[in-house]
């Protein structure tokens, strides 16, 4: 069985978030960011409205809608066949972007735990999902992360758990998301990186978010080489999907390939 690996570019819609030069204001930068995404190989578009870097505030949805609003509606007109993702924890904003634009994949770094209704707002929607493992919010995350078992035993008992969750709310399309940077030390992120190829046995496509993070050691700004060494131990380890901010570099960096990891299973196409 051959899975082709996907490019997931970040559209930054907030003035807050790690990386500056990811942030977007206005349609026509958003649509010129767009174009050169679709350019650079990208996949899905990933939206985001709301920072979810180490120690930042929750956004109400109110003001998140505000921001993500006009730019769903001009993507969407002005690219009607790209996959869009939207990177919310709120079903608020789920159920307004589906009345706005149609299915779409959802995209929730809390799995549904900041939420109680999102689970069963993105089943009775049979939309596709992305879970991601945190503990807590952004702004109190990495004061929670201590793993008496390991992190990668934690979190595999993290996912066989949303497994249940995600059946039980109906949905059945969803992706393995780790949750680099989310509640855990670099050193329990490179540890992760590592052993990624142990959440292979859940069956499910597994999404990394690497891109210029902090765990690299260097600046956002400087950390373009590194990302691309741990995006390729994560295709090596057989992740499918890398969210990335330079969509170009990590298309060249699959091309590169093909990334046969463990069983021969899945290589780029």
């Amino acid at each position: 069985m051959k899975a082709r690996i996907q490019l997931m570019g970040i559209i930054n819609l907030t003035p807050d978030s790690f990386y500056a030069p990811s942030r977007i204001a206005g349609t026509e930068a958003l649509e010129r960011r767009v174009r050169e995404m679709l350019q650079g190989g990208a996949d899905i578009l990933d939206f985001g409205a709301s920072s979810t870097r180490p120690g930042a505030e929750m956004v109400a949805p109110a003001e998140e809608w505000r921001r993500l609003e006009g730019a769903l509606r001009s993507i969407r007109k002005a690219f009607p066949e790209e996959r869009i993702s939207v990177d919310t924890y709120h079903s608020e904003i789920v159920r307004r972007c589906y009345d706005t634009i149609g299915p779409f994949l959802v995209n929730d770094i809390s799995g549904g735990q900041l939420d109680p209704a999102m689970l069963e707002t993105v089943g009775s929607l049979s939309l596709p999902y992305v879970a991601m493992h945190m503990r807590g919010t952004p702004r109190t995350m990495q004061t929670l992360t201590d793993y008496p078992d390991g992190v990668v035993a934690e979190l595999q008992r993290y996912f066989e758990d949303f497994g249940e969750r995600a059946a039980n709310a109906g949905i059945r399309d969803w992706i393995l998301d780790p949750g680099f940077g989310f509640a855990k030390t670099r050193e329990q992120n490179w540890e992760l990186l590592r052993h990624l190829g142990e959440f292979r046995r859940f069956r499910r496509p597994i999404l990394v978010g690497l891109s210029r993070k902090s765990m690299l050691g260097a600046a956002p700004e400087n950390a373009l080489e590194a990302t691309l060494d741990a995006e390729r131990l994560a295709l090596e380890q057989g992740a499918e999907i890398l969210r990335v901010h330079d969509v170009a570099a990590a298309k060249a960096l699959i091309q590169a390939g093909p990334y046969c990891p463990m069983d021969g299973g899945w290589e780029s196409d």
